[in-house]
């Protein structure tokens, strides 16, 4: 006999999409609070993205190095509340909008900027949370 895929998995399906809904709500209030013209450097996406990053790496550390936490801890904040916050599909039509405005050498930094500021701030928040954790790998 065997089991259903998400037998068992109601806890976890309901802290993501809680986790989800939270995450969304705070990128919708970075959108609100930080708005862009169509064209313009799109802002919100770029900090919503960003400091996603930085979370996730410090989330990371607390979750696989540092203490055992709750199971749910990971699917919640990870792919629930980060998975909800950050938006790769809002961050390639921002830059396809700026090609359309005329804006191509813009839309090119934008993408390269936000990969690299991405990837140093997941970094960073490696190392800010092993630092204060003196959790190490």
């Amino acid at each position: 006999m065997t089991t259903a895929p998400l037998a068992g998995q109601a806890p976890v399906l309901v802290a993501v999409s809680v986790g989800g809904a939270v995450g969304a709500l705070a990128r919708h209030g970075l959108g609100l609070a930080l708005p862009h013209a169509p064209g313009a450097p799109p802002w919100a996406t770029f900090a919503v993205n960003v400091s996603g990053c930085l979370l996730i790496g410090v989330l990371i550390v607390l979750v696989t190095e540092w203490r055992p936490v709750h199971p749910l801890v990971r699917p919640t904040l990870g792919t629930g509340v980060l998975g909800g916050y950050t938006t790769f599909s809002t961050y390639a039509v921002d830059a396809h909008l700026m090609v359309a405005a005329g804006r191509p050498v813009a839309a090119a930094a934008y993408v390269a900027g936000t990969l690299v500021a991405a990837l140093a701030a997941t970094w960073l928040g490696i190392r800010l949370a092993r630092a204060a954790t003196g959790a190490s790998r």
